[in-house]
């Protein structure tokens, strides 16, 4: 019953941000600037007739999901290290407070002098992205293992690498999810931004290119597609956290 009220209350407030939008795009702001919703939606199916738009949101979903997932995979056992071991941690902390103050979109000509213009540049840049987010989520948790769970664990006998699969990993796990999800918005960003610099595929490529043809719709369409797809992702990895990972992140995974 409360899902249900959160649910009518959300879809309302949707509803009443369109018709806002809609009334404000007809009186108040030059349509030009600022398109009505079925302007936007006649541009969005214009797109797709021409066979732009598909293979756009494929291209750009294809490299976030790449990058994010590798991202994901290097970073997560690095902040168990760091976050267990002080000696690794000494080593890591002065590098990982450093760069993770170099947004990654400050890198984006220089992956692509290093790298090339192709997809390895973009994919290395959601992982550098990517990787920070997850990694300091993953060494927090870890360092905020109960003391209490530790000592017990010790106490009924479990060797420090029984403790550290059984009891350090498991308290780890809603810090690492809720990590993989903020750099999954991050991931979205940096992809959108090299898109725009150097693509010839994808959403970001198909809003910065709208602006040759004076068409505020297509890049309105591109723009609310990509907050569509940056909702749907961020829905189907809460349903995946809160169904295999249910036991361990029921709290963290209601927001």
């Amino acid at each position: 019953m409360v899902a249900r009220s959160h649910g009518l209350i959300s879809a309302l407030a949707v509803v009443a941000f369109v018709a806002l939008w809609h009334w404000a795009s007809t009186t108040l702001i030059d349509p030009f600037f600022l398109p009505a919703p079925p302007k936007i939606l006649a541009g969005a199916v214009e797109l797709a007739r021409r066979g732009t738009l598909l293979p756009a949101v494929g291209a750009s979903l294809a490299r976030v999901f790449t990058g994010w997932l590798l991202g994901s995979l290097i970073a997560i056992p690095v902040g168990l290290v760091v976050g267990t071991s002080r000696v690794a941690k000494s080593i890591v902390d002065p590098f990982l407070h450093f760069f993770r103050f170099i947004p990654a979109i400050a890198l984006i000509t220089l992956f692509m002098v290093w790298f090339g213009v192709g997809e390895l540049s973009r994919i290395l840049l959601i992982i550098y992205a990517t990787g920070f987010i997850v990694m300091i989520n993953t060494a927090t948790g870890v360092g905020a293992v109960e003391e209490e769970k530790l000592y017990a664990a010790r106490s009924l006998g479990a060797t420090g690498w029984q403790t550290f699969i059984h009891v350090t990993i498991p308290a780890a796990v809603p810090y690492i999810y809720v990590g993989m999800r903020l750099a999954m918005a991050s991931s979205f960003l940096v992809i959108i931004a090299a898109e725009m610099l150097a693509a010839h595929t994808g959403l970001g490529n198909l809003i910065w290119t709208s602006r040759l043809f004076f068409r505020i719709d297509w890049m309105f369409a591109g723009i609310v597609l990509l907050g569509l797809l940056g909702f749907l992702t961020d829905r189907l990895w809460r349903t995946v956290g809160n169904r295999l990972l249910g036991r361990y992140v029921r709290e963290v995974g209601r927001y």
